[in-house]
């Protein structure tokens, strides 16, 4: 049975809670995401997250089914006040994240994507779709690195963040050390210079992991000293954004496991 209810005052605590987390990004005060627009709100029921709550403006309630426990209908000037998009599509979902374990990331043959120090949350969001398409096991937001909890990072991510199994604000040191202990090769991706190894020569298809750094500043020191690197070959260039070389790196490494599958 859902309940709905209209909201027309902006002093509402729970639109100024949501507001507050549209600027700073994290969760709201009770722990649940954001997930703005129609795609983000059905991916979330597909991976059969819990949705308390659903925000709904007037204007688009005849699109909306009533799946939420509480459905809350607001004006539209009211319901763009609190949007997250310039060209919002009028609703809004508070989704309670998944909640997973290091050890969780290793299931199977492992493949963990390492964020180090990605600022920009589109591309952090991109790495963990490319990571869900090319069949990672799970994925570690090093400290320094943008939050997952931001609305725009589950937004690039197009709802894969609702599935692939990942860890937050992990100091590296920690991270490398869980890596070493379940004997995961761990391998740092690095600008072309000519001197790394190229990504086609290298042996994916054992458990690995693949630490993508920011553009600016690359893999950190902690990391960079326990990975072998590796490199995409390019010209003209001296490197790509971090979530197009995840991508391809991604690629890949689902390449190699698929073409030794087959041969098995």
């Amino acid at each position: 049975m859902t309940g709905i209810e209209t909201v027309t005052s902006a002093a509402n605590p729970l639109l100024k809670d949501i507001r507050r987390v549209s600027a700073r990004g994290g969760l709201t005060a009770d722990g649940f995401w954001i997930a703005e627009g129609f795609h983000l709100l059905e991916e979330a029921w597909r991976s059969q997250c819990a949705i308390p709550i659903v925000l709904v403006s007037e204007s688009s309630r005849p699109r909306l089914e009533q799946r939420a426990a509480r459905t809350i209908v607001l004006p539209d000037k009211l319901f763009q006040s609190i949007a997250t998009t310039e060209t919002s599509q009028g609703v809004m979902a508070l989704v309670r994240p998944p909640s997973w374990r290091m050890e969780q990331l290793f299931e199977g043959s492992s493949l963990v994507v390492v964020l180090d120090g990605i600022q920009d949350p589109g591309n952090a969001g991109a790495i963990l779709r490319a990571a869900e398409a090319f069949g990672a096991t799970g994925a570690v937001f090093v400290k320094g690195t943008v939050s997952p909890w931001h609305p725009k990072t589950l937004r690039a991510s197009a709802g894969s963040l609702f599935r692939v199994p990942f860890v937050a604000a992990v100091d590296a040191l920690e991270t490398g050390a869980a890596l070493v202990a379940r004997g995961v090769e761990i391998y740092a991706a690095m600008p072309f210079t000519g001197s790394e190894r190229m990504a086609g020569d290298v042996d994916f298809t054992r458990p690995c992991a693949i630490a993508i750094g920011s553009e600016g500043r690359g893999v950190g020191d902690e990391l960079r000293s326990i990975a072998r690197p590796v490199a995409i070959p390019t010209l003209g260039v001296e490197s790509l954004n971090a979530a197009m070389a995840a991508s391809i790196l991604l690629y890949e490494m689902r390449r190699q496991r698929v073409r030794e599958a087959v041969r098995a």
